[in-house]
């Protein structure tokens, strides 16, 4: 019997993991795929919006060459951190299903079958695209990761969307010798760009550099084309590739799966205590950007790595009989 699981190991999962190892508690990471796995697949070039110094976890410092950290130094750090503080995270082990009540659950993975008592969720959302939904969206030609722009070179390519993960594909490839048109649904770059790439990308749509039909939407993609639908109709363009930044969310079947209560509206949040981080379901917690649905962009590492603390501090005084908890 182990007395947490931790569902994702990414960094709000390898903060708690430090917690929980400080709190002299048994516990064990289970992780679908490699370590922060979600930062593994951001692109090879992003940048973080946030300085090094709020992306660290358990008080560790983070130091990087630059004021905001590159991926490559991210997964440095997390890696060094699970290494030297010896964490229990098994890696490329996916849990299937939660089961039980009243404090001992039984969590099956597809290699193991545990029992626990407190099972802590902070499995992210960038594992599920949103998709599009339109005629072609799974030829080989669309992707909804782009990883980095040498592959795009000389190839006529759509993005799609307005935001970070969408300005940095079409500014990249572009400046590796792709035909870029951006397919954009609002009237403008996205608000959340981050401010010094804003103005190059404003700059590049203004002298004609990168194309882009802003109010409006892919409907549907071909082997050798994509259509547009646009204010004035139906465009037809040539095209090789569709990167499709259509954003993520977290994964809400398995959260409903688990007997999570999620929002009636289309935010699909789920309940828990702002409190303590605990769900409708005992026991069992919420950590991380998982806590915000469909809005992805109200939890940031920087500001969910307290959660951890706000977890532990509720289950050791659960463990200390003060209060039963939320039920």
């Amino acid at each position: 019997m182990l007395d947490i699981i931790i569902v994702g190991g990414g960094p709000i999962g390898l903060a708690c993991a430090l917690e929980a190892q400080k709190a002299g508690l048994k516990y064990c990471i289970l992780e679908k795929g490699c370590l922060v796995n979600s930062l593994y697949h951001y692109p090879y070039n992003m940048t973080f919006f946030s300085t090094s110094e709020r992306l660290e976890i358990g008080g560790i410092p983070f130091v990087s060459i630059s004021v905001k950290p590159t991926r490559n130094e991210a997964l440095e750090y997390y890696r060094r951190v699970t290494l030297s503080n010896r964490l229990d995270v098994h890696l490329r082990e996916q849990v299937e299903s939660v089961t039980g009540k009243d404090g001992v659950y039984e969590v099956t993975s597809s290699r193991a079958t545990y029992l626990t008592r407190y099972i802590i969720l902070a499995t992210g959302f960038y594992d599920s695209p949103v998709l599009l939904h339109i005629p072609g969206e799974n030829l080989p030609k669309v992707t909804h990761y782009y990883r980095e722009p040498h592959f795009y070179a000389m190839q006529k390519v759509i993005v799609v969307g307005a935001n970070n993960s969408a300005v940095d594909a079409a500014l990249e490839t572009y400046r590796k010798g792709a035909e870029v048109t951006m397919v954009i649904r609002e009237g403008e770059i996205g608000k959340r760009v981050k401010y010094w790439v804003k103005p190059d990308i404003e700059n590049r749509i203004a002298e004609g550099s990168i194309k882009a039909f802003f109010h409006a939407h892919l409907a549907a993609i071909y082997e050798d084309r994509v259509d547009i639908q646009t204010g004035d109709g139906i465009v037809t363009l040539p095209n090789d590739y569709v990167i499709a930044a259509t954003g993520y969310q977290p994964q809400f079947d398995f959260l409903r799966a688990t007997g999570i209560h999620l929002s009636d509206d289309e935010k699909l949040r789920p309940d828990y205590n702002a409190e303590t981080m605990e769900t409708n379901k005992k026991n069992i917690y919420l950590a991380g950007v998982v806590c915000g649905g469909m809005d992805t962009h109200s939890w940031f590492i920087e500001n969910s790595r307290v959660h951890a603390t706000v977890i532990m501090k509720d289950v050791l005084r659960k463990e200390k009989g003060e209060y039963p908890g939320k039920s």
